[in-house]
């Protein structure tokens, strides 16, 4: 499962939402919208952005605790982490 956080410099949500996946250990690729004209077109300021399987599901300000209940749905679907599809096997480009 493939799970991307799309994420500007100098953005101070951007940094939180990384820390935080940290924190939960798990590692997304990270996508800078300012260099990617696809993603500056769909997201534009509405950063930061977590996509799991292709769906934004979580963006802007979010707390440890949604990203946490998230992650244990997705768990409980089978998808991550230690699910078939460990998002902690996806690492940063």
């Amino acid at each position: 499962m493939e799970i991307l956080l799309y994420t500007r410099r100098g953005c101070h949500l951007c940094d939180q939402a990384e820390d935080m996946l940290a924190a939960l250990g798990v590692a997304a690729t990270q996508v800078d919208v300012d260099a990617e004209p696809a993603a500056a077109a769909r997201y534009g300021l509405r950063v930061p952005v977590l996509e799991v399987a292709g769906e934004a599901v979580l963006e802007g300000r979010f707390q440890e605790r949604q990203l946490a209940a998230l992650l244990a749905d997705l768990t409980a679907r089978g998808g991550c982490p230690g699910g078939p599809a460990d998002p902690r096997a996806v690492r940063p480009t």
